[in-house]
């Protein structure tokens, strides 16, 4: 297969282009170093497309590798006919190669292959030939054999049709033809085990929707529902369609005794073993795309949780909410530092809370901290509702924010908080890493596997591989964009930056505290085992700060220095200029000469004259700084405070299929559903909203017994 012709039709680019990045993955650049450095050889695709391509490449490369291995073991049958040779050089999915190999695929004991040892297979062509004056029961005769199992006339005629069920069930021209029509006509059913059971699939118990239009998570709600007993779900299709085109196959001839004997051998074909068979793909097919788009969903949500603007220069205080334990502390200075660690009783009794107010106070005063960052588990209401009361009585104003504790028991028990903080008890060093996610997100969420975040729906249904490796691009892809402090980032994250590895990462480490502070982006090259390759792949996205060449702190790569300076030269800026990387006009300067004139002088493309202009104007540049700030609370609600038609802000947490859940400042996130967040027809919610977004709501009801709040962003 020329993959470069198929998948620039599929992607909708140039056959260069696709060749270039077929090239570049090949010669095993990664994803994130194709994308940033060079666009020039892909027109400019993000990574996001650059990983749907590589993936795609992949599938095409598996398809071929199947194709052969099926052409190979039906050669080895010495059944490989021209015709078939053909058919599976057509063949453009693995469902269409797995129907062809059908018929050759060794089976395990089925009624036809009993009848075909039985001597049953003349019979059965005798009568598929239809031959006029032909009287399959006078041929049937011929069969009866007691010694072979075959005692009467009618148990060779039933074998002989067992074979030919089996015949039009294995074909891969009825398959083709009987999918679409599933897919069109068929009808996802469920229905309740025990209608008196309550469930919380009370809405599948009598369900159908069309299967070419039923959504993603309703299928993957009945799923579960099947899957944990409350329903029995399957497809339900009128056999008329599927009938006529096994009949049409057919082909009755003018022998009316043999087309009845065809006509019952189709139908149960159908029933036995085409339509349980096509079930099972159309669902698998149904799930996996559910999968697929939910998988989206979640990698989106990720994404944009991960690149939520960092809170910097702040000391901030985290609380790790609890009952009878306690409520874990922890004080944090602006660079993550643990300062000190306490464990207080908010929730007890009233000398209990009237003691952890003076410790909280204390904490705040010693420390000047300047923000309380709030785990949203077990107790986070009680201590929301504490902490805003304290801070009224601190010395100094003070804000809290409840964050997103998904995840930080699994990080307060991994190896790496062990290493990170091995002074601390477990449980505080929750309270450290709910501190810190407010402090820096990405670089606190790297700790945790991306699983375990918690931001999609459905994620434990999910192809845990396939979601892994899903979301594991993601959080690649959103460090290699903001990039990382190559004298302060963690091994776990530059564990997910371009080119690096877990020895390598160690070993950077390693050099760290052995050597000191890295002074330029080229000592990398004495880090043992970062070898040339891994050096280019990384190197523009490792920031040093700290180095006297102002490049080593943005994101122009080291291979492009030289056309940096060159730039700069050209543009007329003085030594003095360029040692106190004052750029601010440059951008200016570069439209007054001619971009693309300059890029011809230069001899680079102009995406990389574009890069190259937007980071020395901005040198150590936080793309998150772009993003909304992150919303603020010094007072709390509770649910029974809400009332209809109140107006709120609120903060994005989730985006689903079916909606937002939007933090209003109680415990409990409000669902803005799809038909409410805006006034013309949306297909998803993330076409208007994004995890962290602060939005305005209004509450349409509030159910406080189930803890169900209902708002809109319409008519606000």
């Amino acid at each position: 297969m020329e993959y470069s012709i198929t998948l620039a039709q599929l992607f909708n680019i140039k056959e260069e282009y696709a060749q270039n990045i077929i090239t570049l993955l090949d010669d095993g650049n990664t994803i994130p170093f194709i994308a940033r450095y060079r666009k020039e050889m892909h027109g400019s695709m993000d990574d996001q497309l650059i990983r749907e391509f590589s993936e795609k490449l992949d599938y095409l490369r598996n398809l071929d590798k199947r194709r052969e291995e099926i052409r190979e073991l039906i050669d080895g049958q010495e059944k490989l006919t021209d015709e078939i040779g053909r058919s599976l050089d057509k063949a453009q999915t693995l469902s269409e190669l797995e129907d062809i190999y059908r018929p050759f695929r060794p089976k395990r004991k089925t009624r036809a292959s009993v009848a075909k040892e039985r001597g049953l297979e003349p019979l059965a062509a005798a009568i598929i030939r239809q031959e006029k004056g032909f009287d399959p029961m006078k041929y049937a005769e011929e069969f009866v054999d007691e010694e072979k199992d075959v005692p009467s006339v009618q148990d060779a005629l039933s074998g002989a049709m067992d074979i030919v069920a089996e015949m039009l069930s294995d074909s891969a021209v009825i398959r083709g033809h009987l999918r679409p029509i599933f897919r069109k006509h068929g009808l996802l059913k469920s229905v309740a085990v025990d209608e008196e059971q309550d469930s919380v699939y009370t809405n599948y118990y009598d369900y159908a929707e069309a299967v070419g239009k039923i959504a993603g998570h309703r299928v993957l709600a009945v799923n579960r529902g099947e899957k944990e007993g409350f329903l029995k779900v399957g497809i339900s299709l009128d056999p008329v369609l599927p009938l006529s085109v096994i009949d049409r196959a057919l082909d009755k001839g003018t022998n009316p005794v043999c087309s009845d004997l065809l006509k019952a051998a189709g139908e149960d074909a159908y029933t036995r073993l085409i339509f349980p068979s096509i079930e099972r793909e159309i669902r698998a097919e149904l799930t996996d795309t559910a999968c697929e788009s939910a998988m989206k969903v979640f990698a989106t949500n990720l994404k944009q949780l991960l690149m939520q603007p960092p809170v910097k220069g702040k000391t901030v205080l985290g609380l790790d909410p609890g009952y009878r334990t306690g409520c874990k502390v922890a004080v944090v200075d602006d660079t993550g530092k643990v300062l000190d660690t306490a464990v207080i009783y908010p929730t007890h009794s009233q000398v209990k809370i009237a003691q952890s107010k003076k410790k909280l106070l204390e904490l705040i005063r010693k420390y000047n901290v300047d923000m309380i960052s709030i785990g949203n588990g077990t107790a986070s209401k009680e201590t929301e509702m504490f902490a805003a009361d304290a801070i009224k009585e601190a010395d100094h104003t003070v804000y809290y924010m409840v964050v997103s504790e998904a995840g930080a028991s699994v990080y307060s028990a991994s190896k790496l908080a062990a290493t990170e903080l091995p002074e601390l008890d477990l449980t505080l060093r929750s309270a450290v890493s709910i501190a810190r996610r407010l402090q820096d997100p990405l670089a606190e969420l790297v700790k945790i596997e991306p699983k375990a975040i918690g931001v999609g729906q459905y994620q434990h249904d999910m192809p845990q591989k396939r979601l892994g490796e899903t979301l594991d691009g993601v959080v690649e892809d959103c460090v290699n964009s903001v990039g990382a402090d190559l004298n302060t980032a963690s091994p776990a994250l530059l564990l997910r930056v371009s080119g690096l590895n877990a020895t390598v990462c160690k070993n950077i480490v390693a050099y760290r505290e052995e050597n000191g502070a890295f002074k330029t982006r080229a000592e990398l090259k004495k880090v043992p085992k970062l070898g040339p390759k891994a050096f280019e792949q990384c190197a523009g996205f490792l920031r040093v700060p700290e180095s006297r060449n102002p490049l080593d702190n943005t994101a122009v790569h080291p291979e492009s220095y030289a056309t940096a300076k060159e730039l700069l030269k050209l543009m007329d800026y003085s030594d003095k200029e360029i040692k106190a990387v004052k750029f601010g006009d440059l951008s200016q300067r570069v439209k007054q000469f001619g971009r693309k004139e300059l890029a011809q002088k230069l001899q680079i493309g102009l995406p990389t004259l574009d890069d190259i202009v937007r980071e020395l104007s901005k040198p150590g540049r936080d793309p998150r700084d772009e993003m909304p700030k992150p919303l603020l609370r010094s007072d709390v609600l509770d649910i029974s405070d809400l009332k209809e038609g109140m107006e709120l802000t609120g903060t994005v947490r989730n985006v689903i299929d079916f909606g937002a859940f939007v933090d209003i400042g109680v415990h409990q996130d409000g669902l803005v559903h799809i038909s409410r967040i805006c006034d013309r027809f949306i297909k998803h919610p993330s076409e208007v909203l994004k995890v962290g977004d602060i939005v305005k709501v209004k509450v349409l009801s509030v159910d406080v017994k189930k803890k169900r709040i209902s708002l809109t962003m319409r008519d606000l």
